[in-house]
């Protein structure tokens, strides 16, 4: 099946939220009821998700007509499970303690306040902290569209994060802002980086990357949690083994769906920009509305406040966080150029002057009447052409080019 890349992008992000969005509220029940400890349902999580994991992706190794059973329903690029290639070492371990911190985070913050609707508003303020962080780790600054999107999701995500209750927890924000927010960042740059990287000249697949990413966060989990123990005096260790084999249904359930999850969004990674895929997730606070709803009916966490001000609060929340995700999706434009370069200059320093340009997201060396064919990334088009036509015509090197906007992408799903 091929779907444009445009729509398989917001396809696989809104799918991640909407999971999501039903996992936080599996969580919400797991730590109400069965396992209130956050280190100790961290240290199950990823216990038991290992082994999920390594039972999913083991499924979806199977082949079936030459092709394996997860190729042809989650992700083309997967062939079947395989081990860590020394050149994502690199990538893997910094996104593991990413993963390790910000479930830690999570799960405190779910503890301490209790309803989904309210938690998974809060992460989303992540969106500032990547833009930044895109803008010194890659040569694309922000355009000014980007950071007003940005900013639209961010406040409407911080509007959301209000509880209807009217409870604004000291103890949570700082979770939010000095643990989670910076744990986030660190996961999903480095997950990008894994997705975007060629394994035997091929795309590396979600499946793998979030299987070793679950095993690597176990690790360190594992380590934090050890610590922890060795200073506090505590049995949180042996209390992660011990829950994990009398709530093993439960655990495995989120896990397993959380599998899904990250797998989508790792995929919507490889497609578009960290900061831009998380502000499209950033949905999932729509979706966890009327999950809130239900946990409140059974009495799960407090019922909801019906006074209107906190409810119009909410709802002007939801509505800048579905601007600022139309703003994202109308503004990115894409480009081809084509380039000649004169005789007697050097390929490889041209190709370095081109990927210096910013907006500049791939540089591709052909053999044919072409010797270059450069992608083009940028939210504003007038601007953004001028730019980088002005810095096109500084390259020496350069005869001649062609710029084609693309119209429209097509992508295998």
């Amino acid at each position: 099946m091929k779907i444009r890349r445009k729509y398989l992008f917001y396809t696989l992000a809104f799918a991640s939220a909407i999971i999501a969005a039903g996992v936080a509220t599996i969580d919400a029940v797991i730590s109400s009821f069965y396992i209130p400890n956050a280190l100790v349902f961290s240290f199950s999580c990823f216990l038991v998700g290992t082994i999920i994991s390594l039972l999913i992706i083991l499924i979806f190794s199977i082949p079936i007509n030459g092709k394996s059973l997860g190729s042809k329903i989650i992700d083309p690029s997967f062939k079947r499970l395989r081990l860590v290639r020394k050149e994502e070492l690199k990538y893997h371990i910094p996104a593991g303690i990413g993963n390790a911190i910000l479930t830690i985070g999570y799960l405190s913050l779910l503890s301490i306040l209790g309803d989904p609707s309210t938690v998974l508003p809060f992460s989303q303020i992540v969106i500032l902290y990547l833009v930044l962080i895109e803008s010194i780790t890659e040569k694309n600054i922000p355009t000014l569209s980007e950071i007003q999107s940005s900013v639209i999701v961010m406040f409407g995500a911080m509007l959301g994060s209000i509880s209807l209750t009217g409870f604004i927890n000291l103890e949570s924000l700082a979770i939010v802002f000095l643990v989670i927010n910076p744990a986030w960042v660190l996961f999903s740059i480095y997950q990008r980086k894994l997705k975007t990287m060629k394994i035997d000249r091929r795309p590396n697949d979600a499946l793998n990357i979030r299987f070793w990413n679950v095993v690597f966060a176990c690790l360190f989990t594992a380590i934090v949690v050890f610590i922890y123990d060795f200073i506090m005096d505590t049995g949180h260790f042996l209390g992660g083994i011990t829950a994990s084999i009398e709530h093993f249904e439960w655990v495995a359930l989120t896990m397993g769906i959380t599998f899904f999850s990250y797998v989508f969004y790792i995929r919507a990674l490889g497609i578009g920009k960290a900061s831009v895929t998380q502000a499209v997730r950033a949905s999932t606070i729509l979706f966890a509305i009327p999950f809130s709803l239900v946990l409140s009916y059974f009495n799960v966490i407090p019922p909801f406040s019906t006074d209107p001000v906190m409810i119009l609060i909410k709802m002007i929340g939801t509505i800048l966080v579905i601007l600022g995700i139309v703003s994202f999706a109308l503004t990115l434009i894409k480009a081809y150029v084509f380039i000649s370069v004169k005789p007697g200059y050097p390929i490889e320093e041209t190709m370095q002057k081109l990927w210096k340009i910013g907006g500049v997201t791939r540089v591709t060396v052909t053999a044919g009447y072409y010797d270059f064919i450069v992608k083009i990334r940028t939210r504003t088009l007038v601007k953004g052409y001028e730019k980088i036509i002005r810095k096109l015509e500084e390259i020496e090197a350069i005869k001649e080019y062609k710029w084609e906007s693309v119209l429209k992408e097509w992508e295998n799903i």
